[in-house]
């Protein structure tokens, strides 16, 4: 106890010495901090703002980074429709794909069934695959063909329309359906995902209508 009693007393008779003392060991120690960067800065709206910006660049990068697998492997053999099938008309129809754009080629295909427009997208594409198809309510037709789109006016929301290639399965679900008139109505075919879309005439030989039938891809799989 006194020699701590001592300690302050010398103190105290020195302190200028003492304080002089102190405030270079601070400054020094201050200085040492400073540059190996230890010091302490204080946290603003802009530090705060500028991070959470970071952050949100650094996990939407991560994201897109992030490779989404697909569920299977599309092979030459499967970008292609073979046939078509529409549950809620309990139909199936064969599928044609003629390379040729022209109105004399899409004319004879339609005579074997529905076809995939030959600029429209493949199953191995993103974009709009557009198919077209006859339509007839004629009380007698020489080619069910002429029929092959008979009812699409009648799917709702929700409805199914399955696709399948050679060894896949292709499942869309209905968004809409609506009819334009022929005239200066246009099938887009680029866009981002995989969608469907179904064209035909309202009635057999008629130019003036048309009813579209709009579908998402929503599952692929293998066929057994």
């Amino acid at each position: 106890m006194k020699n701590f009693t001592k300690v302050i007393d010398d103190i105290m008779a020195n302190k200028f010495h003492f304080l002089a003392a102190f405030f270079c060991i601070f400054t020094l120690s201050y200085g040492i901090l400073y540059a190996l960067d230890f010091y302490p800065e204080p946290i603003t709206a802009d530090a705060v703002s500028e991070e959470a910006t970071t952050t949100a660049e650094v996990v939407e990068n991560t994201e897109e980074a992030t490779p989404v697998a697909p569920a299977v492997t599309i092979d030459e053999a499967d970008t292609l429709p073979l046939s078509i099938t529409i549950p809620a008309l309990d139909r199936t129809v064969k599928v044609l794909n003629p390379a040729s754009n022209s109105v004399e080629a899409l004319d004879t295909a339609l005579l074997d069934g529905v076809i995939r427009h030959p600029d429209s997208a493949t199953f191995a594409e993103e974009g709009n695959m557009f198919i077209m198809g006859h339509s007839s309510y004629l009380p007698t037709v020489h080619n069910r063909n002429f029929q092959a789109f008979n009812g699409v006016q009648n799917l709702k929301f929700g409805d199914t329309i399955t696709l399948e290639s050679k060894n896949l399965e292709y499942t869309y679900r209905v968004e809409k359906t609506y009819k334009v008139k022929a005239s200066g109505y246009t099938v887009p075919i680029a866009g981002k995902g995989k969608t469907l879309t179904l064209v035909t005439c309202n009635s057999f030989g008629s130019t003036e209508d048309r009813y579209v039938v709009e579908a998402t891809l929503i599952s692929t799989k293998a066929l057994n």
